[in-house]
């Protein structure tokens, strides 16, 4: 095998690598797609649904959540413990 045809062979090998570098960039970009809205709209529906079906249990599940917190953050601010 002479020069050339190992020229030739490196040549052929650094193209390849180039292009499968901008192939693997070109799958790993991230495109906009529907896939988001419909997750988005989904999780929506379902929180509904909860509001719906799930009143007085939600509004207590809140209640106690913003108290609890309420009351964690008054500590922190305060300085008395975890």
């Amino acid at each position: 095998m002479g020069r050339r045809e190992e020229g030739r062979r490196k040549s052929l090998k650094n193209r390849f690598s180039l292009l499968a570098g901008k192939a693997q960039a070109e799958a790993m970009k991230k495109e906009p797609g529907i896939d988001g809205i419909l997750v988005t709209i989904g999780l929506c529906i379902i929180a509904l649904l909860l509001c719906v079906v799930m009143k007085n249990s939600l509004q207590t599940f809140i209640t106690t959540i913003v108290n609890e917190m309420s009351a964690q953050a008054q500590k922190i601010l305060t300085g008395v413990g975890p």
